[in-house]
């Protein structure tokens, strides 16, 4: 070997050893996270009610955690609710998102691509209202009256459920899709015969009574659920994390009894349900069992069952598979994180607490 050979392996040895010390390249970052929520309080007031989500808002929480990396996070209020929120993701306009079942059902049906990263919501009470005034004794007595439910969104799903245990179907009654400040005004001035909703509010100022109401039924009611874009978490899966991290601890502080008076403040400060219908409505629940982050086998049956009534009540026109799109690794990595791996006690598909 001569020098001239001598010195080429040399370099080529100095190049590969300098290239084995240089750190690999750090992931690109966003500038921006735009999270929708759907729904927006009175009059498209820019604040959210009733989910772990509207406590993160309020808290400042995922700005907290990515104020370090310069990133700005634009919050979208959509009084279109869940097919709004769907309609802004279909343009490219949002990364994270809080969806009822049935919009996220609708929107994976037609194409939209997320991933499911978290719970936001489940169990409670369903009540069932009229005109203050109405004669009706039972569901029965409002058959071919008019019904109010906002189309496309998960009270639909709820509606249609509650009409079932009944032996009814929509096709009963006349529905008339409308959201909730539209109802309640439409309550008052009998416009429409009934509507789902909390009804301590509407009771005390004389504009409608509970024709029945229905006690914790997890058949009944639906789970809200947290998800990314496909594409903003194969591209930035750290600030995903980060994201995720910062709802759960939000969850955290929202699922703390300590909290329960705060948390029913923060929600009440949108104005479409008062501070006294969360006190009425939480009663008998602890704020940790309804405001759990968990992807268990509760949150995946309840899915599978909204989109098996999906198809049934002819609500979606194609089928729905759940292969590939829970992606619950950013939940399990922030619960690590947080310590917080038991802090939730997990619920089975029939919604009993696991043992």
């Amino acid at each position: 070997m001569n020098f001239k050979q001598a010195l080429t392996r040399l370099c080529l040895l100095g190049a590969t050893l300098a290239a084995l010390t240089v750190p690999a390249a750090a992931e690109d970052k966003p500038t921006t996270v735009r999270i929708a929520f759907s729904g927006a309080g009175t009059g498209g007031r820019p604040i959210g009610s009733g989910t772990v989500l509207a406590v993160a808002h309020q808290l400042g929480s995922i700005e907290q955690a990515l104020k370090a990396d310069n990133i700005k996070v634009v919050w979208n209020f959509f009084p279109g609710a869940g097919p709004a929120t769907n309609e802004a993701l279909a343009s490219g306009l949002v990364d994270f998102a809080y969806h009822g079942d049935l919009p996220l059902i609708v929107g994976r049906s037609t194409g939209l691509k997320h991933k499911v990263v978290a719970s936001l919501g489940r169990f409670g009470n369903t009540y069932f209202v009229v005109p203050a005034d109405s004669q009706a004794k039972s569901l029965a007595d409002l058959k071919g009256k008019r019904i109010g439910v906002f189309k496309g969104t998960a009270g639909q799903l709820t509606l249609n459920r509650v009409l079932e245990k009944y032996g009814f179907t929509e096709k009963d009654f006349r529905i008339v899709s409308m959201n909730s400040e539209t109802a309640k005004a439409a309550l008052a001035t009998r416009d429409i015969d009934g509507y789902i909703t909390t009804p301590f509010d509407l009771q005390a100022r004389g504009i409608a009574r509970v024709l029945f109401e229905i006690k914790r039924d997890p058949k009944i009611t639906s789970v809200g659920t947290f998800w990314v874009t496909e594409d903003f978490e194969k591209r930035y899966p750290a600030t995903t994390q980060k994201v995720v991290t910062a709802l759960v601890r939000a969850a955290h502080y929202a699922s703390e009894e300590k909290h329960r008076n705060q948390v029913f403040k923060y929600w009440a400060a949108s104005g479409s349900t008062p501070y006294g219908d969360f006190l009425k409505t939480w009663d008998g629940y602890t704020l940790k069992e309804r405001n759990s982050p968990l992807l268990d086998e509760y949150h995946v049956a309840s899915l599978k069952k909204a989109i098996d009534e999906a198809r049934r009540f002819r609500l979606i026109r194609r089928d729905v598979s759940l292969e590939g799109w829970l992606e619950p690794r950013y939940l399990n990595q922030a619960l690590k994180e947080l310590k917080l791996e038991r802090y939730w006690d997990e619920h089975d598909a029939n919604g009993n607490v696991r043992k």
